[in-house]
């Protein structure tokens, strides 16, 4: 057993506020300070009969492994150390105050039997499976009601293996919502690092209920036609940091969520204080997404230094009639965008709902929105801004925006509607229900 060796593995410093320095010089605080901390206790899968071979079923030595965690309870929490192989295994709980530390070259691997994966209940903010009525599959690796979790390493693999379920969504064979990569639900004080997340059948990253959450040095891989895929969807949920990440999937890479329809009006916990920055990827949908599910209200997000590629839309904030909640206070900026089908949208029209309950007359309140230092290169279309009728788009600001390409055909560069708002130094020039603000360096003044 390689005791000794671990501990060189391990490492005891605190993640204090994660800072960035803004244009102006002010320092801008990441959201959030979590611990990591040091584990004095460290165990490894092997000594629980894990075999890393790709054939063999760890599922029981995962789950004792973190039944000692759990209820061992030695002083500063545990490593679960996992060396170089693959480990199949089926679905499993974490539990508070350890560390799952991948070695280079180490893969946890999702079995592709499907038919006996544990069924959960619901989100009560989406009052239903988010595909399917009823209730959804357990995420591949779980925490519920748990704080102190590191999950990190050397750049170690967890997969999905999620071509399974993806074909199963495709054929309509599907019983149940598909599984998350990872979930972690009504807890706190979580660090995701240094890891490869690949193929999940699902979302991959999803802090939903959750606060104090930093997610930074992770690389997330699944093809452009996964459907569903999103990178990391932080939902009702606080104090999140996304840096330092490169996300490719087939869906959208970031996305904040708070919600859906009634029932995420009726549970009320917004999402709030999140930042993004120096994200790297690309995605048939969006890089930066904030909805569409949003009915328990987004705010306070930041998102800046962001490197897109091969994307459909570069920033879309997406909300619809029914969703009711608020979008406010959203900063994107110093984005560089390069083959777009549109560079920003911003719309009242997105998505779906989940039943036939939800309330017309529930409209969602965007305002103060503002989007900075854009540059985009082969963007088909700059950008679209479409409020409601009944609960206009307001204050939403774009400053020092140049989105260039080849227009297609029989389109204009911007569309606008029951929006107002400012622009300034924006090319193409977007559209006339936007103020012009010449002279003042930014429209960040009272419109």
């Amino acid at each position: 057993m390689l005791r000794y060796l671990l501990s060189l593995l391990c490492f005891s410093f605190i993640v204090p506020f994660l800072k960035s320095t803004s244009a102006a010089g002010d320092v801008i605080t990441c959201s959030g300070t979590v611990p990591m901390r040091y584990r004095s206790d460290k165990i490894s899968i092997t000594d629980f009969g894990g075999v890393g071979d790709g054939n063999t079923l760890n599922t029981q030595a995962f789950r004792a492994a973190i039944y000692r965690i759990q209820h061992l309870r030695r002083r500063g929490g545990t490593l679960l150390y996992i060396p170089p192989g693959v480990y199949l295994t089926e679905s499993f709980n974490l539990t508070s105050h350890m560390t799952l530390y991948l070695a280079r070259d180490a893969v946890i691997r999702a079995t592709r039997d499907t038919w006996n994966w544990p069924l959960i209940d619901p989100l009560p903010s989406y009052g239903r499976g988010r595909e399917l009525p009823g209730g959804r599959y357990m995420s591949f690796i779980h925490g519920d009601g748990i704080h102190d979790v590191i999950i990190t390493g050397e750049n170690g693999t967890i997969d999905g293996q999620g071509d399974v379920w993806w074909n199963m969504w495709r054929q309509r064979t599907l019983q149940y919502t598909r599984p998350n990569l990872i979930e972690f639900m009504n807890s706190k004080d979580i660090i995701i690092s240094n890891v490869i997340f690949r193929n999940s059948p699902f979302w991959n990253i999803h802090p939903v209920y959750s606060s104090n959450i930093v997610i930074r040095y992770v690389t997330i891989l699944a093809p452009g036609d996964s459907p569903n895929t999103d990178g990391i969807d932080p939902d009702s949920s606080s104090n999140v940091c996304i840096e330092d990440s490169y996300i490719a999937t087939g869906d959208d890479m970031v996305a904040v969520k708070s919600g859906w329809d009634e029932y995420g009006i009726a549970y009320g916990r917004p999402s709030s204080n999140i930042t993004i920055r120096r994200v790297t990827g690309s995605s048939p949908f969006a890089g930066i997404a904030i909805g569409s599910e949003t009915s328990g209200g987004v705010e306070n997000v930041l998102a800046e230094n962001i490197n897109l590629y091969k994307m459909g839309v570069g920033i879309h904030i997406k909300t619809n009639i029914g969703r009711g909640g608020f979008i406010r206070n959203i900063t994107v900026s110093d984005v560089y965008m390069e083959n777009a089908r549109k560079g920003i949208k911003i719309a009242g029209d997105v998505g779906d709902h989940p039943d036939d309950n939800f309330n017309p007359n529930a409209l969602p309140v965007v305002k103060g929105i503002t989007i900075k230092n854009v540059w985009g290169v082969q963007v088909q279309q700059s950008g679209s801004i479409q409020g409601l009728k009944n609960s206009p788009f307001t204050e939403i600001c774009l400053s020092n925006i140049n989105l260039r390409g080849v227009l297609v055909p029989g389109t204009t560069p911007w569309k606008c509607s029951d929006v107002s708002g400012a622009a300034f130094e924006v090319s193409p020039w977007p559209c006339s229900e936007l103020i012009s603000k010449s002279g003042t360096g930014s429209c960040s003044v009272p419109f």
